[in-house]
């Protein structure tokens, strides 16, 4: 019989990560490039898969990307990144970005993803055993079906192995 498995509670994973977005992170247009914001969507992502998983991660998968508004350069990102389920050694995280002024302060939505992360032991590099995933709050718990979903159809578009 395997050994019980840990749990624990989304709410641990939780990350907020800012970035100023600077000239070099910027297209001719003065906007942030979408290849450069993919790149904080997966820091962020991956520090709360990390959280979640307490071992080294790596990105499996980008299910959804979506842009929403374009972002000048100056303004100030705000990445939100939580994990919404755990399977046996992966962990999808879901991210969602604002861009803030900062003169006003105000934000408007700029892009959210979902990414699966695989847990790795430390030694080896193979696959490790990730805790269960824990939601607590309604909106917890409708990210967390919402995942179980694009899990199954994560799994069912593989390429059969034979």
């Amino acid at each position: 019989m395997s050994p019980k498995r840990e749990k624990r509670q989304v709410s641990r994973s939780q990350t907020e990560m800012n970035e100023i977005v600077m000239p070099n992170d910027a297209n001719p247009l003065g906007n942030l490039m979408g290849g450069r914001l993919m790149h904080f969507i997966d820091i962020a992502a991956a520090i709360a898969a990390g959280r979640h998983a307490r071992k080294p991660v790596v990105t499996a998968s980008v299910d959804k990307l979506d842009f929403h508004n374009p972002v000048k350069v100056g303004s100030v990102l705000v990445l939100k990144s939580s994990v919404n389920f755990a399977g046996r050694t992966s962990v999808e995280t879901g991210v969602k970005v604002w861009a803030e002024d900062r003169a006003t302060l105000k934000r408007y939505h700029v892009a959210s993803a979902y990414l699966t992360f695989v847990a790795l032991e430390p030694n080896t590099g193979r696959p490790a055993q990730v805790p269960l995933a824990v939601p607590r709050s309604s909106e917890q718990k409708r990210r967390y079906k919402d995942a179980q979903q694009r899990r199954k159809a994560r799994v069912a578009s593989r390429p059969d192995p034979h």
